[in-house]
């Protein structure tokens, strides 16, 4: 599977990351607790930016954050147990003051959409400062078809 394309009706680019949910994810029934999509939100972003050899760590280390401003997540269906689940990840480019990044999650077996979610983040400096988007970052994404 590849890590990242063009979204089938022509819409933004992806990248998917693959994970296995384990039993620490889950309810004494095997369904995965609700808040751990956010935190497969957050490995579908940060599996994007490492795509374009790009980590939080190195963007940190050059004075910039991007705190979480909004969350969305809309569940259809379950992860359970032991699921492989793809996590597809793409850049919203309607946001002009900070980012935002659309979420789905799928099972990998049979592809069924288990949550549709998106973060927003403002980009801050180290001064925690709300600042405009760092051109770099803007850069890398339109070189590499996400916006």
């Amino acid at each position: 599977m590849p890590a990242s394309s063009q979204n089938s009706s022509g819409g933004a680019k992806t990248h998917r990351a693959e994970y296995r949910v384990i039993y620490g994810d889950t309810d004494n029934m095997g369904v995965a607790y609700h808040a751990n999509y956010l935190r497969w939100f957050e490995i579908g972003r940060a599996e994007l930016f490492r795509s374009l050899e790009m980590t939080y760590k190195s963007i940190e280390e050059k004075g910039f954050f991007l705190p979480v401003s909004e969350v969305y997540c809309k569940f259809i269906n379950s992860a359970q147990y032991d699921d492989r689940i793809i996590i597809e990840a793409a850049v919203d480019a309607s946001m002009r003051a900070g980012i935002k990044f659309d979420y789905r999650i799928l099972r990998k077996t049979d592809e069924a959409e288990l949550v549709q979610g998106f973060t927003k983040h403002a980009y801050m400096n180290k001064n925690g400062q709300v600042i405009r988007p760092p051109r770099f970052i803007k850069d890398i994404l339109l070189e590499n078809g996400y916006i």
